[in-house]
């Protein structure tokens, strides 16, 4: 029973003024050793993690400007994209627009230019044909005329009343043109 004397003789409530002496002294060198030699190391290490750590925040900083700037870009990009998409379409509408009124343009021009021909055309052979008419019916007439005479008039006579029987008729073919018979 050793140990319960000691423990009662040491008593930890008990004011030792020697320990209090050699424990200051203890404390005040081992805390300018620790601020000689730890304190100064920990705290640059401090330093510089605040510093990095600084770094990177403003890094992030930038980069998310950058990049917040980079999406205003592709954004603005794409709207103009957009524009131009939409304006090249509207360029094209009204070309083939254009065009397909040129074409219409065209085509009426054409074709107003075959009716005009074909009018000509036909003016022609109507013209054609009505000189043939009067032709055949000069001869018609000169041989009418010769037999209703009962004389034979010379062939510059009978061309005379004939070309001016046929101008008694009339263009259209409408009219009756009457032969007067002489009794």
């Amino acid at each position: 029973m050793f140990l319960p004397n000691v423990l009662a003789a040491s008593s930890l409530v008990s004011v030792q003024p020697g320990l209090i002496f050699w424990t200051l002294v203890t404390f005040v060198i081992v805390f300018f050793v620790l601020k000689a030699k730890a304190w100064g190391p920990i705290l640059q290490l401090v330093e510089e993690r605040e510093k990095q750590i600084s770094a990177a925040i403003e890094s992030a900083k930038r980069e998310r400007a950058e990049a917040e700037k980079l999406l205003a870009d592709q954004k603005t990009a794409i709207s103009e994209a957009r524009r131009q998409a939409a304006e090249e379409t509207r360029r094209n509408q009204q070309e083939m627009e254009k065009f397909r009124e040129e074409l219409m343009a065209k085509s009426r021009k054409e074709a107003e230019e075959l009716k005009l021909s074909a009018r000509r055309e036909i003016d022609e052979q109507k013209t054609k044909a009505i000189a043939e008419v009067r032709a055949m019916a000069v001869d018609l007439a000169m041989d009418v005329a010769g037999k209703l005479i009962g004389e034979r008039m010379d062939d510059s006579k009978h061309r005379a009343l004939a070309e001016q029987f046929v101008k008694g008729l009339p263009l259209s073919g409408s009219g009756n043109a009457g032969v007067r018979r002489s009794a």
